[in-house]
């Protein structure tokens, strides 16, 4: 199978359109905002509608600042010092370039609720456990969309991997690892109105000339472009020279969306002490992750580190221990259990 969906939902212009990225993140704050309506009335935790509102705006919030900002630190600390004459100007606002880092989005979050029970006073760790098991529905509808953009690719599968898919967003990755692949491109490219002489030309001079290696990077994105678009032609030129690739955005929708949430939620069913299902969530989170990172493909800027880990399976890692920490020290602390959603006893989070 080769990926030709289309990363708009809604396209009104070749560059402007509603995006399935975004609409991913509405849906997932809707899904959310309507969960713990649902668990806070069951639970009896006298958080009305229109408070529920306003603290899922303030997770929106965090999840993008924090998420933007995890991205730059953990993945590509240089967006904080590039800047551009047009619009967004600064590289950190640029979310086209690296979009959102999933951990630093936790940080966001987190700081989300901590600044919202301290406002309000409410127990924080009541909030934190609500958005852990709201937030793999966001999770799961996040990487959806990563899969129909063709990004986070995964890595190649074997010969015949019956759920293996061939991404063209695959040939972003060729200037910089295997410029040889890019002479195969000549008959694909020709098609798109690049004469042979031109191609080879650009790739000549690929390491050597700007304007050879963003007209070749150009012409990439106008190939990918013409898939998306249907062009039966160029995608039956370009398919053979793909390569087969586990669909990890898939499998961490799965993992890191579906499973956990199913887990969180059948976990709260019964009472909880506060935090219980935030450090849960953790643990799982991290297990999850650090095994889903060995289908996927690491950022081409990083590539593996020490151990062959990818810089999220660290990350992943560092979170599990925290994770498991937390989980010791909330487990024992105080005395407060806060009802599972099968029950109606009423429970006090506010702080007098």
């Amino acid at each position: 199978m080769v990926h030709s969906l289309s990363p708009f939902l809604l396209q009104f212009t070749e560059t402007f359109g509603i995006r399935w990225y975004g609409t991913a993140y509405l849906a997932g704050f809707l899904f959310g905002y309507l969960l713990i309506t649902w668990l806070s009335e069951r639970q009896n935790a006298g958080l009305s509608r229109a408070l529920v509102g306003d603290f899922v705006t303030s997770i929106a919030i965090g999840t993008l600042v924090g998420g933007r900002l995890g991205y730059a630190l953990f993945y590509s600390p240089d967006l904080f010092l590039k800047f551009k004459p047009e619009f967004p100007y600064w590289g950190l606002l640029a979310v086209n370039e690296g979009g959102m880092a999933s951990h630093g989005g936790m940080l966001g979050i987190v700081a989300a609720c901590l600044f919202f029970a301290r406002r309000y006073r409410i127990n924080s760790l009541y909030l934190l456990d609500l958005v852990c098991v709201a937030g793999p529905i966001g999770v799961f509808f996040g990487r959806i969309a990563n899969f129909i953009n063709g990004e986070l690719i995964g890595r190649i599968a074997s010969p015949g991997f019956p759920l293996g898919v061939k991404f063209p967003q695959d040939m972003w990755q060729w200037p910089n690892s295997d410029v040889s692949r890019l002479t195969a491109l000549v008959d694909a490219t020709e098609k798109i109105g690049v004469s042979r002489d031109s191609w080879f030309s650009w790739i000549d001079k690929l390491g050597s000339d700007a304007v050879s290696r963003q007209n070749v990077y150009d012409s990439i994105g106008k190939l990918i472009l013409e898939i998306q678009n249907g062009n039966q032609a160029i995608k039956e030129v370009v398919a053979p020279l793909l390569d087969l690739r586990h669909p990890s955005q898939l499998y961490a929708a799965a993992g890191e969306g579906l499973f956990i949430f199913l887990l969180l939620f059948f976990i709260w069913r019964k009472p909880k002490k506060p935090g219980f299902i935030c450090a849960t969530f953790i643990v799982t989170y991290a297990i999850v992750r650090i095994v889903g990172e060995h289908f996927r493909m690491p950022d081409a800027h990083i590539g593996f580190q020490a151990l062959g880990l990818t810089r999220g399976q660290w990350l992943s890692i560092v979170m599990l221990v925290i994770g498991l920490s937390l989980m010791f020290i909330w487990s024992r602390a105080g005395s407060l259990q806060i009802n599972g959603w099968g029950r109606g006893q009423s429970i006090r989070l506010h702080r007098k």
